[in-house]
């Protein structure tokens, strides 16, 4: 009695998962429209671009090495300073014969003074300027690289994504299969049952497989709850629907050409373009050392009231300056920034090695997985033709029931296998294929 309670307990809380699962609303996607999503709304790819327009801010800051440096300014001051006070009359040009009376000069009265000043500072040799831009430019770059790797790495989990999907509604099916099969065999176990044919425990042990596939496809049924919560989170789609794809799980017939690692794939030209923004930082560093050439100049307009230009003058000259020693500040620098360099070329060789690791380990694990679907597609033809006999003879009496559950409980793993080792061929493929784009 307690093995029937179980079994209608086990039963009613299937049914109630079931439903739970058929209310959400059930949504038909194909992969096209998953990538397309991708790419206008995931974080990542946002992410991304925001770190490749602050690079490329740097890059225009760098600009001004070229362009001059202009500001303006209106400055007011009132004063009782004999020099200044000198000064400002000197720049409005209202110096008077009695301005040179010693005790005007001495103890001069309240003056105010009010100037206006344009000034430009304009680069003409930066040596180390030039460089920092040469690094700027080569992070940008490798930024854009950065971003288009990311793109190509979010279809490669779109398309894995997509496959467990896939992957997740099949076994949903093989063991919705599955569930009708054993309780036709139920049916069949109860009438014999009825008959006298079969004993009371070989129909509890056909219940038991039914409450143990009803667990299955409970299972299952998560299973595609979570590949479509993963599919979602792609998107950046909060809606909380179920989504299906339009189309089946079925083994990829695309070319792919794994013969060799290519250099031009973005995250390498990156991490080439990285080392050299290093390269270019430690020569902008030794370049410090040279002296700097810069225009200046400046236009004055001066007035004793408030926005008047009564009086004016400019100035323009140009500076080489040179700083000898820093206290060994860029020598320390300098030395910094040759280990960083060294650090990345190295950093380089290791990616590329790892990325060659990875493509062989790739290589090997398709094949496998190619060789691995032959199998796995006989030995499913092999189960299903087993459990045809037996399920013949069991409805003739020649049969036990173990050995119908046994053949029943084979085809159904042998199934479940075949279309998770198509899962595996395509995403060694899918895999393959982006290591080697």
């Amino acid at each position: 009695m307690k093995s029937i309670y179980k079994i209608i307990i086990t039963s009613f809380v299937f049914l109630s998962f079931t439903l739970a699962i058929h209310a959400q609303e059930t949504v038909p996607v194909s992969k096209a429209d998953i990538l397309t999503k991708v790419a206008e709304k995931n974080n990542a790819i946002k992410i991304s671009e925001q770190e490749f327009n602050a690079a490329r801010a740097d890059y225009r800051q760098t600009n001004a090495i070229f362009l001059p440096n202009i500001s303006a300014s209106h400055t007011g001051i009132t004063t009782t300073n004999p020099l200044m006070a000198f000064g400002s009359k000197l720049n409005q040009e209202i110096l008077t014969q009695n301005d040179f009376n010693p005790a005007l000069l001495n103890d001069p009265t309240q003056v105010q003074n009010f100037a206006t000043k344009f000034e430009f500072q304009q680069p003409l040799i930066n040596l180390d300027g030039i460089y920092q831009r040469k690094a700027a430019k080569s992070t940008m770059e490798a930024m854009a690289l950065k971003s288009e790797r990311l793109s190509d790495y979010l279809n490669f989990e779109v398309e894995k994504a997509y496959m467990q999907l896939q992957l997740a509604y099949k076994g949903v099916a093989v063991l919705e299969k599955a569930l009708k099969t054993v309780n036709d065999h139920k049916k069949i176990a109860d009438n014999s049952f009825k008959q006298g044919y079969l004993q009371r425990a070989d129909v509890l042990n056909v219940e038991v497989r039914v409450t143990e596939v009803q667990n299955q496809l409970q299972t299952a049924q998560s299973n595609v709850k979570n590949a479509s919560d993963y599919l979602a989170f792609l998107m950046d789609d909060k809606s909380g629907v179920v989504f299906m794809p339009t189309d089946s799980l079925s083994t990829l017939t695309t070319e792919i050409n794994a013969d060799k690692l290519s250099e031009n794939r973005a995250d390498i030209q990156a991490m080439q373009l990285a080392t050299n923004a290093y390269q270019a930082i430690n020569k902008a560093d030794k370049m410090a050392f040279l002296p700097r050439l810069n225009a200046f100049g400046s236009y004055e307009l001066y007035d004793d009231k408030l926005f008047n230009t009564d009086a004016n003058g400019y100035l323009i000259g140009a500076q080489l300056q040179w700083n000898l020693f820093e206290g060994s500040k860029r020598i320390g620098k300098t030395q910094k920034s040759k280990a960083e360099f060294e650090k990345a070329k190295l950093e380089y060789e290791q990616y590329v090695s790892q990325s060659e690791l990875d493509l062989n380990k790739a290589r090997r694990m398709f094949l496998d997985a190619e060789n691995k679907l032959k199998l796995t597609s006989l030995a499913l033809a092999q189960s299903e033709e087993s459990l045809r006999i037996r399920t013949n003879r069991f409805k003739e009496g020649l049969e036990k029931t173990s050995d119908l559950l046994g053949s029943e409980t084979q085809y159904a793993q042998k199934e479940l296998e075949y279309y998770q080792t198509i899962f595996e061929y395509n995403y060694a493929k899918a895999y393959l294929q982006f290591l080697t784009k």
